[in-house]
């Protein structure tokens, strides 16, 4: 099985350089739909499934997956096996600091960089706000053991944070229940532990931040951190609500996305 089979891959487009597409936990490239199509007309457009995710091979799940170094080794297999230099790399949510270390990894792939909805640490430190206690997420790390369909279904709203459109939250939980749970819980200790706060001074592609003006999982604070720790990055508030702005302001985002990719 290729790389790309193995990541259920789909590049589409055509254009000198590629923009690679990497969605958050529980969620899949179906996530992208109304982002990613919106520059096809000027770019090779990759989406792919981290693995555990949507089409991916679960078998080939394994022991790296316990570290978000594990899925930028996937980034990287992916990135090559397309045939990426000097890309463009957009992640939400945990897949930006996964994007962060993979062009770490391999300098070469990726001259830019987009993190939307990024947290280096999500649970506060001293003077470092990430927006939740250790004892939070111990908790919704248990809840998601006992009780993986009911965490989902519970989540979810607060996540997208759009009550007036509930058919986001629906989705939402609907990926969420899709995955795997015991991959599911796995990614979620990888995730929400995860502590990537020295990475950022090291990153030395273009970034932009797209951080949501509201978003309980990675709060302002968050955002402006990220932008503070990365020399050179700029940072967009993008007049949304929740977490995923590539479902619930799609317009706004790739706007931003253009923005950044035209005065670079």
């Amino acid at each position: 099985m290729s790389v790309l089979t193995r990541h259920h891959a789909r590049i589409a487009g055509s254009g000198s350089s590629t923009i690679m597409f990497a969605h958050g936990f529980g969620c899949d490239q179906n996530m992208w739909r109304f982002v990613a199509p919106a520059f096809e007309g000027d770019y090779r457009v990759l989406t792919f499934d981290h693995i555990g995710a949507g089409g991916s091979d679960l078998t080939a799940y394994g022991e790296r997956h316990g570290a978000l170094a594990g899925y930028a080794e996937d980034v990287v297999e992916v990135a090559r096996a397309a045939g990426i230099s000097g890309g463009i790399f957009v992640g939400h949510s945990v897949s930006a600091m996964i994007g962060v270390i993979a062009a770490r990894l391999d300098p070469t792939l990726f001259d830019r960089l987009v993190l939307v909805s990024p947290s280096p640490r999500y649970i506060d430190d001293g003077d470092y706000v990430g927006g939740f206690a250790r004892a939070e997420i111990d908790e919704l790390l248990a809840s998601m053991d006992n009780n993986h369909l009911g965490w989902s279904q519970a989540m979810a709203p607060t996540i997208m944070a759009n009550p007036d459109r509930p058919e986001l939250a629906e989705e939402l939980s609907e990926s969420f229940c899709r995955t795997d749970p015991e991959i599911a819980a796995r990614f979620a200790r990888t995730t929400f532990l995860s502590d990537n706060r020295g990475d950022l001074p090291g990153v030395t592609a273009r970034t932009l931040i797209l951080q949501c003006r509201e978003d309980m999982i990675a709060p302002p604070a968050v955002g402006e951190y990220v932008h503070r720790a990365i020399p050179g990055s700029e940072l967009v508030i993008l007049d949304a609500t929740g977490h995923c702005p590539n479902l619930s302001a799609p317009t706004a985002t790739v706007e931003a996305i253009k923005a950044f990719l035209q005065a670079t």
